[in-house]
């Protein structure tokens, strides 16, 4: 309708620390392992589409089987593509571009702080923060839930691997 502006995009992070390695550790996890999401999320693959690995324009596609939203199971997926990765400050943006989950816009920030527990022991705060058009049918507070829930899911599998490696 003429004279109505959008709806206001959602906004928000979440965040999880662990001490089972620092950011130098948790980064190639992340970032070189940009394609291979599936080792660290519940989803069901996450694979190379094109780019150059770690550099901006890289995509990947993510996909899980949805066994709850419809009787018959169906594919949910994305095309993500890394905008923005620095090595040096441990961030990288991606962007969700096409997709059948209902995403419009979406843009993701991932950054890997050091923990200021101030105990000496180490250890990294990952803090994944967001800017999207709202999803239709998914209040904003139970898509934040969902992301908090898979960001502990990620440090949780990322701390099982460093602890296992040599």
């Amino acid at each position: 309708m003429e004279g109505q502006s959008p709806p206001p995009k959602w906004e928000g992070e979440v965040s999880a620390e662990t001490t089972a390695g620092k950011p130098h550790e948790i980064w190639p996890l992340l970032a070189d392992d940009f394609c291979s999401l599936h080792k660290w999320l519940p989803i069901d693959t996450c694979h190379y589409v094109e780019g150059v690995p770690g550099q901006p324009g890289l995509i990947r596609y993510c996909a899980s089987t949805d066994m709850i939203s419809s009787p018959e199971p169906s594919i949910k997926w994305a095309h993500e593509r890394l905008t923005q990765i620095d090595p040096t400050k441990y961030t990288l943006t991606y962007e969700i571009r096409e997709n059948n989950i209902g995403f419009k816009s979406y843009v993701a920030t991932m950054k890997l702080l050091p923990d200021g527990g101030g105990d000496g022991g180490g250890g990294c705060k990952i803090v994944w923060s967001f800017v999207a058009d709202p999803i239709e049918g998914w209040p904003l507070e139970e898509f934040v839930k969902y992301l908090d829930f898979s960001l502990h899911h990620m440090v949780n599998k990322m701390a099982e691997y460093l602890q296992k490696s040599p």
